[in-house]
């Protein structure tokens, strides 16, 4: 089941690079036009903010490769952070981007520097919003498919492109009634564009740092060790190490004194497998006595 998973994801993952950069090549050379022959700022703004999409893809297209290599002597548990690793890099690029484009709507503020929209503006951020949430569609379904953090985070990265369009379209047609709304719509474009940073940088740090054990795992755990053991075993010290392309658990159970090590052996061997093929996650088991576990019962 888990090879299975790991095939999904690197081949949606690559996939979706491709398909990505291609659109994303195609939009920025359309918004920047429309954008120079405009003289909109906001415009261009967002023509750079669909580039960063098609080098984060580039991204996601190197982590295909690298996050599933096979473990090796330097990286025993395998390459699967390495996504997290791309999440983060795609994150502080669209943070990059962002600042700039704050500070060159303030710029133009400040120079009362105005847009001249015109029928190719409406024509080309109409089509950007639609190929756009296309884009983001697809990657973020492909991320519930295959769980891969970097399919959600370049996901969102297209979304972001697509609402920061959609205020434009507002934008042009307000513009002809208010001078400054080019340079304000520059800015929240960037703003946009830092709060979706800001999301998958978190998740990806969060990751990297370590999570709390979900509730529901832990209670798929504890049934299947009722499906394995006459005994109550006493589930306990729940530790989970996720490595992206692979999931480890470690926890403690706890068996009697008349249970005897051959039979505490092939009992918990019985529960890893389960494990194995029910959740797709690896396991290693503590045997306790069952002396300690009334107060380590979680």
């Amino acid at each position: 089941m888990l090879e299975n998973t790991n095939q999904l994801r690197k081949k949606y993952n690559q996939q979706e690079g491709w398909i990505s950069i291609v659109v994303n090549v195609l939009l920025f050379a359309l918004k920047y036009w429309a954008g120079i022959a405009s003289g909109s700022l906001a415009l261009v703004a967002d023509a750079w903010h669909t580039l960063s999409d098609s080098i984060s893809s580039v991204f996601v297209l190197v982590s295909a490769k690298v996050s599933f290599k096979k473990p090796d002597k330097e990286h025993p548990f395998g390459h699967g952070r390495f996504e997290l690793v791309t999440s983060i890099f795609i994150g502080v690029l669209l943070i990059f981007i962002g600042f700039n484009f704050i500070k060159e709507g303030y710029d133009k503020f400040i120079d009362k520097g105005e847009a001249n929209y015109g029928w190719l503006a409406i024509v080309v951020t109409l089509l950007s919003i639609l190929l756009k949430e296309g884009l983001a569609q697809y990657a973020l379904w492909a991320y519930r498919k295959t769980g891969s953090d970097t399919l959600k985070a370049d996901g969102w990265h297209h979304r972001s492109d697509a609402l920061s369009s959609v205020v434009i379209l507002i934008g042009i047609f307000v513009g002809r009634y208010v001078w400054w709304i080019d340079s304000a719509l520059s800015i929240i474009v960037a703003l946009f564009i830092i709060y979706t940073a800001y999301q998958i940088i978190s998740d990806a740090i969060s990751l990297i740092l370590g999570e709390k054990v979900d509730v529901n795992l832990k209670k798929q755990v504890k049934e299947l060790a009722k499906q394995v053991s006459e005994y109550k075993l006493h589930v306990h010290h729940m530790h989970m190490h996720n490595y992206v392309t692979h999931k480890e658990l470690t926890f403690h159970i706890c068996l009697p004194p008349q249970c005897t090590i051959e039979a505490a052996h092939e009992l918990t061997t019985e529960l890893e497998k389960k494990i194995r093929y029910e959740l797709g996650i690896e396991a290693t088991i503590h045997v306790d006595p069952l002396d300690v576990c009334s107060e380590n019962d979680d």
